[in-house]
């Protein structure tokens, strides 16, 4: 049953109570001491001329070994949001390895870095190199989609298959008539974000309106870094990965994508990035996600489209069940035998 929310309802004490009794509170920048769902490795790094760290986890497969599957976050979340579909995958025989993007979860977040698509793909094929993983099965959830997207493209012989989850992307919002956003602008509303306000965004682009208990935790995750001292450093390469979203689309080159693709779309979905900054008539026309999954599926040459009814932009968390059928139908269809 979905908990309607409106603005009559004390939003802020139901998100201060969750945020007050999470083990999230007073974690750090890096989630120091926030417990995720399996154990945490970390993959140390020379980039952009400074030492990183990428924190992952890599969770063993279950039986007969089948491939392995990596799992990319979106930019409002980490590998933690994983634990579910990582269990389920584990159990159906894959190894699974869910990264924290540097700037993001329990990775280094830089002073100043360049962050691309490309960058981050790369990140994450020369993690998969030091576990000897050859070849796998890339799922991308939200921005992760756009990163999934872009590692397929970059390693198409690595890459066993494509997942796209609600991505990000399937639209050019600044082509569409978006007004650009500076950095330095981004940076100013990132320092000003509240619990309230994560909370209010989620609420009406993931969420669409429905709010359940079970998504709190992972607004407090977020809440979590604007207590730190060093917050400022992550506001910093949150309004930078914002701009790498916007500039860097990957939209035009769907039909370049030379795997198997499978498309899971929540239709109730309305995600659309810088629709507040957009003109009324340009805002209504953003987000629309039945057709854009379907136009993207028209667009990517070998691709399946699953579309989820009443479900919104997370539906590994929303509606599991649903979720992992059609992936793990999908990684037994193109899995080597």
């Amino acid at each position: 049953m979905r908990h309607l929310m409106n603005t009559a309802f004390p939003l802020f004490a139901t998100l201060l109570l969750a945020f007050l009794t999470t083990d999230a509170r007073g974690a750090g920048v890096r989630l120091e001491t926030y417990p995720y769902p399996f154990p945490v490795e970390r993959f140390a790094f020379e980039g952009q001329r400074q030492q990183l760290e990428m924190a992952f986890m890599d969770l063993a497969p279950e039986g007969e070994a089948k491939g392995a599957i990596v799992l990319l976050h979106g930019k409002n979340f980490s590998g933690a949001y994983w634990e579910e579909t990582a269990k389920a995958l584990a159990a159906a025989g894959y190894r699974v390895v869910m990264p924290d993007q540097i700037g993001f979860g329990k990775s280094s977040k830089p002073e100043h870095y360049q962050f691309s698509f490309a960058q981050l793909a790369a990140n994450t094929h020369s993690l998969l190199q030091s576990l000897k993983i050859e070849k796998a099965f890339i799922l991308g959830h939200s921005m992760g989609g756009m990163l999934a997207t872009r590692y397929a493209l970059l390693y198409p012989e690595e890459t066993a298959g494509l997942i796209l989850e609600n991505p990000i992307g399937l639209e050019d919002w600044v082509a569409k008539g978006v007004p650009y956003t500076t950095i330095d602008e981004m940076y100013r509303q990132e320092l000003g974000k509240t619990p309230e306000k994560i909370q209010q965004y989620q609420l009406k682009s993931y969420y669409d309106g429905a709010w359940r208990p079970a998504y709190d935790q992972w607004v407090a995750l977020l809440a979590n870094f604007i207590e730190s001292p060093d917050y400022p450093r992550m506001a910093w390469n949150q309004a930078l990965t914002y701009d790498m979203i916007v500039t860097q689309p990957v939209y035009y080159e769907f039909g370049d994508i030379a795997v198997p693709a499978l498309l899971i779309i929540g239709q109730r979905d309305r995600t659309a990035i810088g629709r507040s900054s957009a003109p009324p008539q340009v805002a209504k026309t953003l987000g629309h996600y039945p057709e854009l999954g379907r136009q993207a599926d028209a667009a990517i040459p070998d691709s399946k489209l699953v579309e989820i009814d009443g479900i919104g932009h997370l539906p590994h968390i929303e509606a599991f069940p649903r979720f992992i059928a059609p992936v793990v139908e999908f990684l037994t269809q193109h899995g080597e035998h």
